[in-house]
């Protein structure tokens, strides 16, 4: 008996053996060691909603694989195709298809630390991720100052200047956008705040969230001491108390775009929301990033009744209760510096 010209049982031989050939190619394929290079580790990253065939290709231009469109066979024939995840990966040379593909579905990406110190305002976070390559600078600063995002995030400010906590954080290239970058930072400093507030009976001596972070920003600006921080916090207190005006270098500072330098009387005097030597009260909003200890040193301030304080020239500050006595102190430190 013949069909389509075949002997049967040779046509039933072409049935029966063409899918095990067909599966051998695949198999052999898929524990068959990878192209040598003499690097230890070659590092490729697959962007974020990247297709199969672009995975493969980007793999194949980085020798991580042969030229072959059997992988992208294999990834279908193993379920992963649509389970390869995005990020930044570390493959050693020769590595088989198969453990490949099971590295990408398994999502076993590099992170690396990205530190953003205690007291970074705004404009520099966005300046720290961009030349480390994590987001467009523009467009991490627009999100941060924009309205419908902010309130997505569920921060009541105007900015999330503040909101953004300094820490280190461990990143992944291709996995994460400017949006989630900044998710994941208010995420931080909420969850800090939460556990420096929990057990409180008032917000921060009557203030509220939004003006602890506020006064916070300011500590975190004026010094880097941790036993003067609950200091600082107190006079700053104090001086909201009996309706002083704060007068803190570090928001003119602000307010004139002066992160360096020395202030002039013109900067002093110049009118803004942010000048507390021309305001009464807080200003509208943070000027920098605090940390935790600034945060908790204006939950929790020293006990004291202090309302001025000077620098004494060795990163530590003079304080006074009366102003005669920081007068005292001001023209005793001048002498000292000059």
């Amino acid at each position: 008996m013949t069909i389509l010209g075949l002997r049967l049982p040779v046509l039933l031989l072409f049935l029966v053996g063409f899918p095990l050939f067909w599966l051998a190619w695949i198999g052999f394929y898929a524990i068959s060691p990878g192209p040598i290079a003499a690097r230890e580790q070659i590092v490729v990253v697959i962007p974020a909603r990247t297709s199969l065939s672009a995975i493969e290709k980007n793999l194949a231009e980085h020798k991580v694989i042969q030229d072959d469109r059997r992988f992208s066979m294999l990834a279908i024939l193993t379920g992963a195709a649509n389970r390869l995840r995005a990020g930044e990966y570390a493959f050693a040379p020769g590595k088989k298809p198969l453990a490949i593909i099971e590295l990408l579905k398994k999502g076993k990406v590099l992170y690396r630390p990205v530190t953003i110190p205690e007291g970074t305002a705004l404009v520099k976070v966005a300046r720290i991720l961009a030349r480390g390559g994590w987001v467009e600078g523009d467009r991490f600063l627009h999100l941060a100052n924009d309205p419908p995002f902010i309130k997505q995030v569920e921060v009541h400010a105007e900015s999330l200047e503040g909101y953004l906590f300094p820490d280190t954080y461990y990143l992944s290239r291709g996995q994460q956008d400017e949006a989630d970058i900044i998710r994941m930072m208010v995420a931080n400093h909420q969850q800090v705040f939460d556990d420096i507030m929990q057990g409180e009976t008032q917000s921060g001596a009557g203030l509220t969230p939004h003006q602890i972070i506020t006064l916070a920003s300011i500590v975190e600006k004026e010094t880097g001491r941790p036993e003067e921080r609950p200091l600082v916090a107190r006079v700053f207190l104090n001086r909201l108390d009996r309706n002083m005006r704060l007068q803190a270098d570090p928001t003119v500072r602000y307010a004139a775009g002066k992160p360096e330098g020395t202030l002039t009387r013109r900067d002093l005097q110049e009118p803004s929301p942010y000048n507390t030597y021309f305001i009464k009260g807080l200003p509208p909003g943070p000027i920098c990033n605090p940390g935790r200890a600034a945060i908790q040193a204006v939950v929790r301030p020293a006990d004291a009744e202090y309302l001025y304080f000077v620098s004494k020239n060795d990163a530590t500050h003079h304080f006074s209760r009366t102003l005669q006595e920081h007068n005292r102190a001001v023209a005793r430190y001048r002498q000292k510096k000059k």
